[in-house]
C-alpha cells in the first residue's frame, strides 16, 4: 500500500491553500496552473451529473495529500 500513496504523493498534487472545505479544487488548480475558481466551477457542474461529481470529490479528498505530504485514507487505513 505504502507504494500506492508514494505514487501519489510523487504526482505533485497537494491540497492548495486557496481551500474552502477541503482544499480539492485549490489543490489540482495549484497542479494544473488554472484558475480555482475555474476548477470549483467544474466540480460544481459535475455534481449536476448523477454521481459523479460526488465520487470524484471524495476519491479526492480521500487521496489527495496535505501540503506535508499526509494522505487522509493513509492515516486511516494506519490505524
Amino acid at each position: 500500500m505504502n507504494t500506492f500513496f508514494d505514487s501519489i504523493r510523487r504526482t505533485g498534487f497537494r491540497r492548495g491553500p486557496q481551500r474552502l472545505l477541503g482544499g480539492v479544487c485549490g489543490g489540482v488548480a495549484a497542479r494544473l496552473g488554472a484558475n480555482v475558481m475555474v476548477v470549483r466551477l467544474l466540480l460544481l457542474l459535475a455534481f449536476l451529473l448523477p454521481g459523479i461529481g460526488w465520487v470524484l470529490y471524495v476519491a479526492l479528498w480521500a487521496l489527495l495529500p496535505w501540503q506535508d505530504g499526509s494522505i487522509p485514507l493513509a492515516r486511516a487505513l494506519a490505524r
